[in-house]
């Protein structure tokens, strides 16, 4: 089991021994923030689980001595096709977390996007890299302060803007409100805190100390101080803006001029709202489980939105994405790309830009593997055929 092979002291091996050594070196509301979901984690489990139910199409006697696992994602080569996804407060789970995931990601050959609500912020990241890295966006109230977000990304040579639709409101985290993430502890939970935090020597002395500034590095102005969870929480109460509609999209051209991609999207109908608004791309996403409960698993809704768009714009996904396995089967039902989300996370709190780096390493091995067992030589060969009862299983139209 992984809990027994890190509990050894042995190398990780997977996504889920990463997780382990994560949930052991961070402060229970840190691993709980990067681990939970909303209300009950339905939607977060299920988006394992929809990859689960899906079986690879076994294969023999094919030449497979040569496989190709790059491709080309909106205008960028990449090794594998693989982002890590914007990951919110990911510099409180290990020091400066954002630059060592981006030069990780640099080394890997795949693609790194920068969160509005990072620690590190963009100039940060483009100092400490030279490839070409995302952006994610938030549309907020104060236009003009996203408008100098927009500036700052692009003068840092930012190619593609992760717009993120999913959040017209924030999903209600139960871990978050039980551990006092955003305040509103007793005097005894406060306490139980502070004992947590100093029975967490190693997060201390790498982060909260050497880690400096602790500040949400896009957001100084507004948010100084990232250690203020209560004030972050109301500057994200105040500034997320639930009037958003489509119409906010020729704003966003207007102060962008690269590639724009909307990331939230599960239903057919907006995917096709999307590609008649002329955006570049869209990820198939329910927020990692983190907003609402009980909508569909990004693989259970993907197919349906490739086949309604994919010819229109480039459709990645997210979600439940653990391993080299996961990212073959969301290939195979369309998908151009996969984001990553806390796979990178527990690997950085685990073991920094090592870790990242073991863990695209492995997930590189993992995708060859199930390509040569499956007789798939190149990534954009792979399609449903791919899987096995494809256009009979679960990962059809009509099981959706």
């Amino acid at each position: 089991m992984n809990d027994e092979t890190c509990g050894l002291g042995l190398a990780p091996a997977t996504a889920g021994d990463y997780r382990e050594l994560a949930r052991k070196r961070l402060p229970r509301h840190l691993f709980d923030y990067l681990d939970g979901a909303a209300y009950e984690e339905l939607t977060a489990g299920e988006n394992q689980l929809a990859f689960r139910r899906l079986h690879l199409r076994q294969r023999i006697m094919r030449d497979v001595s040569q496989l190709n696992l790059s491709t080309r994602v909106l205008g960028q080569e990449l090794a594998l096709p693989l982002i890590l996804a914007p990951l919110g407060l990911a510099g409180a789970m290990a020091r400066r977390a954002e630059v060592q995931a981006a030069r990780a990601a640099e080394r890997a050959g795949v693609a790194f996007c920068e969160s509005t609500v990072s620690i590190c912020s963009i100039e940060e990241v483009r100092a400490a890299t030279a490839a070409p890295f995302w952006y994610q966006l938030y549309v907020m109230r104060d236009r003009g302060y996203t408008r100098s977000l927009l500036a700052r990304a692009q003068a840092a040579g930012c190619p593609v803007l992760v717009l993120t639709v999913d959040l017209a409101v924030m999903g209600a985290r139960y871990r978050d409100v039980r551990n006092g993430m955003a305040g509103g502890l007793s005097l005894g939970g406060k306490l139980t805190k502070a004992w947590d935090l100093l029975s967490h020597p190693g997060w201390l002395l790498d982060v909260a100390i050497r880690g400096q500034p602790l500040t949400f590095g896009n957001l100084t102005t507004a948010v100084p101080d990232a250690r203020s969870l209560p004030e972050f929480k109301a500057w994200v109460d105040s500034q997320f803006d639930p009037r958003i509609t489509w119409k906010d999209l020729a704003w966003v051209r207007e102060n962008w001029p690269g590639k724009i991609v909307l990331k939230g999207i599960l239903d057919v109908d907006d995917a096709r709202q999307a590609a008649s608004v002329g955006v570049d791309g869209i990820v198939v996403s329910n927020h990692g489980g983190r907003q609402l409960d009980g909508v569909a698993a990004g693989a259970d809704a993907l197919p349906r939105i490739v086949d309604a768009v994919g010819d229109k714009l480039e459709v990645l996904m997210d979600g439940g994405v653990l391993s080299g396995l996961d990212v073959v089967k969301a290939l195979a039902l369309g998908a151009k790309a996969c984001m990553l989300g806390r796979a990178w996370g527990y690997a950085v709190a685990a073991r920094g830009e090592a870790g990242v780096a073991h863990m695209l390493s492995v997930m590189r091995n993992e995708m060859a593997v199930a390509m040569a067992l499956t007789g798939v030589t190149d990534v954009a060969a792979l399609d449903r055929e791919t899987l096995l009862d494809a256009g009979h299983g679960p990962n059809t139209e009509t099981s959706i």
